[in-house]
């Protein structure tokens, strides 16, 4: 496991690894020193998406091209982005915090629309 004391870094933006990499106490850090902190579970959401738009096409027997795929990943990744922006702005909140809040809300609201067995 690689170390690196957040206290160091001199970047504006750190787009995160996957899983967790960053401690709460880099976390402070990371926020007093003003970095903007693109959190992991925004960072690597890519591959997720398109394995779920592989189990998409695979559903509906359809598959689509390259470019395509691409291009709606980098159209979902746009989007969440902004909406993670926009949220940790409305709530006053880090970027990690409002990946957490904004996952929860999402979860919740699906619930409710389509109940616990949908």
């Amino acid at each position: 496991m690689c170390s690196f004391p957040a206290d160091r870094l001199k970047c504006k933006v750190l787009a995160e690894g996957a899983n967790g990499p960053t401690t709460a106490a880099a976390d402070q850090i990371l926020h007093e020193k003003g970095i903007f902190v693109i959190p992991d579970i925004l960072a690597n959401a890519g591959g997720v998406t398109v394995s779920y738009f592989e189990w998409v096409q695979d559903r509906m027997g359809y598959f689509w091209r390259e470019d395509v795929v691409n291009e709606r990943l980098q159209d979902k990744m746009v989007a969440s982005f902004n909406d993670l922006c926009r949220y940790a702005d409305a709530h006053s909140v880090d970027t990690r915090t409002a990946a957490y809040m904004l996952a929860i809300d999402r979860v919740a609201y699906d619930t409710r629309m389509r109940g616990i067995y949908a």
